[in-house]
């Protein structure tokens, strides 16, 4: 199948690696073009521009950073993926996005008779390296068919949440749990410390109980050992915070503790620690409560 992926940043240059691996005749395209170089060595072709990459593909592949990012990428006028696509093709757009930025997506390429399939991904660096990646994805029932060969190569659990959006409800969802998560994460570690407990131990002892979390088992050494590599940037959670709350304003509901979570980071990125793993929330907790920068000792 030919393929064209656009966007290799953390995520995205893994997805790409796979589907070359899987034999597929992949074209990529990055804003950093010397991030394409990786790729190519391992046979993928090239592409000056977006509209470049995607003319011929059968599939987009899209992975960035943020709605007006995606918007240039697949509609910016003569350099944008609309403007070479054919008909008949299919855009899979795996960035976080709002779900009404996905229907407007939607809705161009269908004036163009192209399918689309809104797919944010969850499971860090971690899952995009292992192709374990859950997927959320939303469209239609025909588009999404055509869109799993190419997802079962670069994730795990792979749902076809509901129409175009569903999957960046899904996303949005997914960031509102894990804000709780980490924040708790990182109270419980503070906690054990200042109580005098092994911060290992009570981790190992409470990880295959009621509190086990993914983020226990592999974010709590991050916090422990106050060093936060990536990961998933603080600074595109917050953004994906942002999409999640101006969704529930949307819906009329209150998000209390996805609030407080996002006001920690806000703090986390204007002190210089935004492209830090989201697990740096860690630095705040820690300070609030007294504790000096440094591993934890018992």
């Amino acid at each position: 199948m030919k393929i064209a992926v656009i966007g290799l940043g953390t995520m995205g240059a893994p997805m790409a690696r796979h589907l070359v691996a899987a034999g597929h005749d992949v074209t990529v395209h990055n804003r950093t073009r010397e991030r394409e170089a990786p790729l190519a060595e391992l046979g993928a072709a090239r592409a000056a521009t977006p509209a470049e990459a995607a003319a011929g593909a059968e599939v987009v592949l899209c992975c960035v950073s943020d709605t007006p990012d995606v918007e240039a990428i697949l509609l910016n006028g003569d350099t944008g993926v609309i403007a070479t696509i054919s008909p008949g093709a299919l855009v899979i757009d795996c960035s976080t996005i709002s779900p009404e930025g996905a229907r407007r997506l939607a809705a161009a390429f269908a004036e163009h008779q192209v399918g689309f399939v809104d797919a944010p991904v969850s499971g860090g660096s971690e899952g995009a390296e292992k192709a374990t990646l859950a997927i959320m994805c939303g469209g239609s029932e025909a588009d999404f068919a055509r869109a799993l060969p190419v997802l079962d190569i670069i994730g795990g659990a792979i749902t076809l949440v509901g129409p175009v959006g569903c999957g960046q409800i899904a996303k949005a969802v997914n960031q509102v749990v894990l804000a709780g998560v980490y924040q708790g994460v990182a109270e419980g570690i503070v906690l054990a410390h200042r109580a005098g407990a092994d911060v290992e131990k009570v981790v190992a002892a409470i990880e295959n109980g009621a509190a086990r979390s993914w983020v226990l088992e592999n974010r709590a050494p991050n916090m422990q050992a106050d060093a936060y590599p990536l990961g998933f940037r603080v600074r595109l959670h917050r953004k994906d915070l942002g999409i999640a709350l101006e969704t529930a304003r949307e819906c009329g509901i209150p998000l209390p503790v996805t609030s407080y979570v996002a006001t920690q980071e806000d703090g986390l990125i204007h002190g210089g620690h935004g492209d830090e793993d989201m697990s740096a929330i860690a630095r705040t907790v820690r300070r609030n409560a007294g504790i000096a920068d440094g591993p934890l000792k018992g």
